[in-house]
Order: structure tokens, then sequence, then C-alpha cells
């Protein structure tokens, strides 16, 4: 993996811990999420004309991703109902590295080196260390759990389905857009038979936060995909989880979230999995 996928795969992992934040942070989970969403889906809507066609053999992709995010997003605003971006973010998140790169080997016939194996091992050994320390110290309800744990084989179809969309379409930034004007589309209509006119009054400054979120998870999954383009999906997948560093430090920072010894320990570990995948 080169130093320029390897940055762009870092800073996808921060702007996406800050997007979930912003949900974690928020009054009304849901709401909040259907912002971000829509906020994705403008942005898309006002890139798109400068970007090309994705290749014709992506598009059933762009349809299925577009499902599965509907499904992914819906996930999120549940888990962080009824827990801790600390607790909830590493389950969803931990688990699907390992997943994906399972999944890619069988499907897709890809086979890490031993040193891309030894990095994803310690990223997921390192998440769910923290996803334990926060139960350890405050049980949480059990939808949120089942919440978070079917997100991360939510999140290991999209990244099998959209790395093989993101090489099909010659484009992966364009692919992106639609995916996510496609999401929007469809989660305003979910929102529309749940919520019905109380999507006509937002909240004070959701619109700010939905274009702030937008801005986030798209720059975010724009350069994951671009990365799975460059190298090998399982390593980008477990690469990205480092996002749980980040989303460490904003829970600390900005959430008042408390950072004891066994959840730091867990963070280097997440660290030395991103030097070995450099490394290996």
């Amino acid at each position: 993996m080169s130093f320029e996928v390897m940055t762009a795969v870092l800073i996808s992992a921060l702007l996406h811990a800050g997007w979930n934040a912003l949900v974690r942070s928020s009054a009304d989970k849901f709401l909040s999420t259907l912002h971000i969403v829509c906020g994705a889906g403008a942005l898309a809507l006002v890139l798109l004309p400068g970007l090309p066609l994705p290749a014709p053999a992506s598009w059933p992709y762009v349809v299925v991703s577009g499902l599965i995010h509907v499904l992914y997003f819906t996930l999120v605003a549940h888990a962080y109902r009824g827990a801790d971006l600390s607790f909830a973010y590493p389950l969803m998140r931990g688990t699907a590295p390992a997943l994906s790169a399972l999944a890619a080997a069988w499907l897709l016939g890809e086979s890490p080196t031993p040193g891309h194996w030894l990095g994803i091992a310690l990223i997921c050994f390192g998440v769910l260390s923290l996803a334990g320390s926060a139960w350890r110290h405050s049980g949480k309800h059990l939808i949120a759990t089942f919440s978070a744990l079917g997100n991360a084989g939510v999140i290991a179809l999209y990244t099998l389905v959209d790395g093989l969309g993101a090489r099909l379409s010659g484009h992966a930034f364009s692919y992106t857009a639609w995916v996510f004007l496609l999401t929007a589309g469809l989660m305003l209509g979910v929102a529309l038979v749940l919520r019905g006119r109380q999507l006509l009054q937002p909240a004070p400054g959701a619109w700010r936060n939905g274009l702030l979120g937008g801005t986030g998870t798209l720059g975010a999954y724009s350069l994951v995909l671009w990365a799975m383009t460059q190298a090998p999906i399982a390593s980008v997948a477990a690469l990205r989880e480092t996002s749980i560093v980040f989303a460490a430090l904003i829970g600390v920072l900005f959430l008042k979230e408390r950072l004891g010894r066994w959840r730091l320990a867990a963070v280097l570990v997440v660290c030395a999995g991103a030097v070995v995948i450099k490394l290996a």
C-alpha cells in the first residue's frame, strides 16, 4: 500500500468518525442521520455535472449499494439511540474488517500477505477491546448492541459491493456520488413514511449539520473507494477502521467520554495494526 493510498484512507477515517460523532451528539438520531445523508446527496448533485458517468457495468452495483446504505444508515441511528460513541462505533466497525477480508478472499480470490493478515487481526482486536471496555463500564441496551453488530455485516457487504463497483465504474468519485444521490432519495422516502410532517419542522442548525456531516460522509467514502481501486479491499477496509482512534479522541475532547488505560491500550493496538499494514 503506497503512502498516498494510506494517507487517503486515514483522512477518510477521520471524516467518518466526525460525522458519526454528529449523529451521536444529536437529540434525534434518525433525523440527524437523514440530514447528513441528504446533505451528501445534495453535494453529489452539485458535483455530478462535472464528473463522467460510471461505466455501464457498474450501474447494478450503484443500485444495490444504495439499497444497502439505506439499511446501514438506519442501523447507525438505532445503534446510537442506546449506546455511546465509544461503544457502538467499535462494534460496528471492529468486526467488519475480518468479515470483509474473509469474503474478499473467498469471493474475489484476493490473498493478503501474512503481514496484512496480522495488521487486520491487530485492528480487529483493538477495536473489539474498546467495545469490551465500554461494555464493562456501562451495560448497554440489547437493541443498540444488536443494531451495531448487525451493521458490521452490512458494512462488510457494502464494502465488497462498492469495492467491485468502483473498480468497474472507471471513476470512483463519480460512482460514490451516484450511490449517495440514490441513497438520499431512498432514505428520504423511508423518512416520509416513518415521520411524515415532522420532516417539515427541522431542528435549528439541522441543515448546517447536514451539509457538514454530508461533506464528511461523501468525502470519506469517495476517498476509501478510490483507495480500493489502488490496493486490496481487505487491507483498505482494515486500515479505515483506524477511525476508531479518531472517534475515541472526539469522544474525549467533545463528548466528554472517559478514556481509561484499557481503552488507551486498545487504541494503541489499532495504531500498531495500521503500521503493520503499511510495512507489509
